[in-house]
């Protein structure tokens, strides 16, 4: 007997809100959990939601829509999630946390002794290694001018890997 599954839909570049709105069409259950980001541009907020998982949906499906799925041309890859009640309890717990006033953003991959790039800020296109992390926010970047070393704290969502 087929029953809904969960899967999770690993995207191509920047297509998640592309997959959910193909989906919604197909009459696909979806779940895009999402974080606002804001930024100032010449003194004029905007408010973005940005995917918290980039590159990922969630998708509850009948096996027989798979393949329909894979015919968005949004999908690279279609992963079967292996145990359905853990994944359910904790996509659950991530929404609810996004629901909440609280500032959630995904953990950022960048450990120390990574080289990394400064993309936005007085910084930006400066490369850099990541000295030490403090908390998910922060961290020291040690920066190589002429041969000399200068260490600034720098906050981990303007950095990218190099």
């Amino acid at each position: 007997m087929d029953e809904l599954q969960w899967y999770v839909a690993h995207t191509k570049p920047r297509c998640e809100k592309k997959l959910v709105a193909y989906c919604e069409r197909e009459g696909y259950e979806t779940t895009l959990p999402c974080y606002k980001s804001v930024k100032k541009y010449r003194g004029k907020t905007v408010v973005f939601n940005k995917p918290l998982f980039p590159g990922y949906v969630f998708l509850r499906l009948f096996s027989y829509q798979k393949t329909k799925v894979f015919q968005s041309d949004y999908v690279a890859n279609l992963l079967y999630v292996p145990y359905q009640e853990e994944f359910e309890q904790q996509l659950t717990d991530i929404l609810h946390a996004l629901n909440t006033d609280l500032e959630i953003k995904l953990a950022p991959e960048i450990g120390e002794g990574q080289r990394v790039l400064i993309k936005s800020g007085p910084l930006s296109g400066i490369e850099g290694w990541v000295e030490k992390r403090y908390g998910m926010s922060v961290v020291l970047l040690r920066l190589d001018f002429i041969g000399q070393a200068a260490a600034v704290r720098v906050d981990a969502s303007d950095l990218e890997k190099s």
